[in-house]
């Protein structure tokens, strides 16, 4: 078995509590920048039929 050092530990600690949230992650924003995305594509879509 390898030693473990000690800054490997604390990185583990920081890495289980820490909070980011990234891009891709599943949630409110995500959704909300979806159906920003959907809502330009049909206006255009819209103005270019007329």
């Amino acid at each position: 078995m390898q030693k473990e050092f000690r800054w490997m530990s604390a990185m583990k600690k920081e890495a289980a509590t820490a909070k980011v949230e990234l891009p891709w992650a599943r949630g409110a924003r995500r959704e909300a920048f979806i159906a920003k995305r959907k809502a330009a594509q049909a206006s255009a879509h819209q103005s270019a039929r007329a």
